[in-house]
């Protein structure tokens, strides 16, 4: 987050957590940005389709099995 942007009651709240961690505002924000861009970088690799992942088939869902042994003959 950057300090310019932050309104003071975010300030505010933001310096509490920075004082419990022991830290101070500002190195409590990049740490709090490095997390971020951390997460980012993982979901990022997360949505990357798998080639295992496309060669499955889907298993059919529970109607579509179920509208499926509705038309086998007794």
């Amino acid at each position: 987050m950057d300090g310019r942007k932050m309104t003071e009651a975010q300030r505010a709240y933001e310096a509490k957590r920075a004082a419990k961690a022991g830290l101070s505002l500002e190195r409590w924000l990049e740490r709090k940005d490095k997390a971020a861009a951390g997460e980012h970088e993982a979901g990022a690799a997360k949505t990357r389709p798998s080639a295992t992942a496309a060669d499955k088939k889907a298993k059919p869902g529970f109607f579509a099995r179920l509208l499926e042994k509705a038309q086998k003959p007794l």
